[in-house]
């Protein structure tokens, strides 16, 4: 058991503690409250405890990166290390990020050092259907005891790098249309495949079982509503393009990226999508990033749209995901807002904050401690909890 007392929480869900406590067991938080109505020594009775003393910090829960590609295109290492786009077939739907991830990979280090406690990690954009996105902790001995949910989104790409891509090979898609043909074609064969093999299971002696399909098979969890489309765009006719073929199909989506978002913000309102927003830290490198404002998550949450803010790491390093936060503040975000957009928004965006994005009783003990504003340049995390574990402290000049 860890309690944590002496610190300034900020939940991020209903009640918020000036000077309180978190009581946690088998990674759990247990308890919250007041310092006031903490008695230690009564708790120190009943069993062995650790105590970690906030000395007035500041308690947030763990930072959420709801989109990027950790692990996928390691730090420093090039095309050995790069596994995150197998341009090999526009359609790959079937491939998992869980086997790509090196989880030894030194971002995951600077992510803990930064208060980052989640990712939704997976596949680029060079095919329409890239494959599956995973929810995982930023600490594990290996990837299957970093999973916090796999597959947490199908991933899909419009616009200019599918086109740019399959141009090279003179194969489709090299257009628009065919990357919208593309998805439909494949869209339309999952709902068949489901229509079979509901028949066969409702009655298996008047239907034959469908020939297994491992594309199908990945796609069914999409069709059934269990996942989202996670889909890649950034003009604005291609957030449009997204969103018409998922309700022709009915099922659900975020939109990735968003950057001419904030041009068509009332049909988004309208629609009632949610989207993660950036890289905000780069370049306009190419064309259909000509739009690219850091005010768009301000005027996204302004217009009432749910939004995450995401460094798309390697685009921008994932240990400045607190910074975008903070410069969407310097450009007319409320920081509220942006603190919301890096913990519980971007939980719930990417259908994870049963278990992160705030510090509520039952849920996950991912927690950070740090000596100030968090969206402050001059702030240092002290502290970060994953599932009730210490797995970076700070002090000094010297990390452990």
């Amino acid at each position: 058991m860890l309690l944590i007392k002496n610190g300034r929480i900020t939940t991020m869900a209903k009640s918020d503690y000036p000077y309180g406590y978190i009581l946690i067991d088998e990674g759990k938080i247990i308890d919250i409250g007041s310092i006031d109505n903490l008695d230690e020594d009564k708790l120190k009775q009943k069993q062995s405890i650790d105590i970690l003393d906030a000395n007035n910090n500041y308690i947030f829960p763990g930072f959420i990166d709801a989109h990027c590609h950790v692990g996928m295109w390691e730090d420093s290492v090039g095309f050995e290390g790069d596994d995150g786009n197998e341009m090999t077939d526009p359609v790959t739907p079937q491939l998992r990020a869980i086997d790509a991830v090196y989880h030894m990979d030194r971002a995951f280090i600077e992510a803990r050092e930064a208060g980052i406690t989640t990712v939704v990690t997976g596949p680029g954009s060079a095919n329409v259907l890239g494959g599956q996105f995973a929810a995982i902790k930023t600490y594990g001995r290996r990837i299957e005891e970093m999973i916090l949910k796999e597959p947490v989104a199908m991933k899909a790409a419009f616009g200019e790098n599918p086109k740019t891509v399959y141009n090279e090979k003179r194969q489709m898609p090299m257009t628009r249309m065919a990357t919208a043909a593309l998805l439909r074609e494949n869209l339309a064969k999952a709902v068949e495949y489901k229509k079979l093999l509901d028949d066969y299971n409702n009655n298996s002696e008047e239907n034959d079982k469908p020939e297994y399909d491992i594309k199908m098979e990945a796609l069914l969890k999409l069709i059934n509503k269990e996942i989202p489309l996670k889909a890649h765009a950034h003009r604005a006719d291609d957030i449009l393009t997204a969103i018409r073929i998922a309700k022709e199909f009915d099922i659900n989506i975020t939109i990735e990226h968003c950057t001419e978002g904030y041009l068509i913000k009332d049909i988004l309102m309208e629609e009632g999508v949610s989207a993660c927003v950036g890289p905000l830290l780069t370049d306009r490198s190419k064309i259909e990033l000509k739009n690219q404002s850091i005010k768009a998550p301000g005027i996204l949450s302004k217009a009432g749209l749910n939004i995450a803010i995401t460094t798309d790491h390697p685009c921008v390093p994932i240990q400045y995901l607190s910074l975008c936060a903070a410069m969407a503040v310097k450009e007319g975000m409320e920081e509220t807002e942006a603190l919301k957009s890096i913990t519980i928004n971007a939980a719930k965006i990417t259908g994870i904050d049963d278990r992160v994005g705030s510090i509520e009783v039952g849920k996950d003990a991912d927690i950070i401690i740090l000596d100030g504003d968090p969206l402050s340049l001059k702030t240092k995390v002290l502290n970060t909890i994953i599932n009730g574990v210490i797995v970076y402290e700070r002090k000094g000049n010297e990390t452990i």
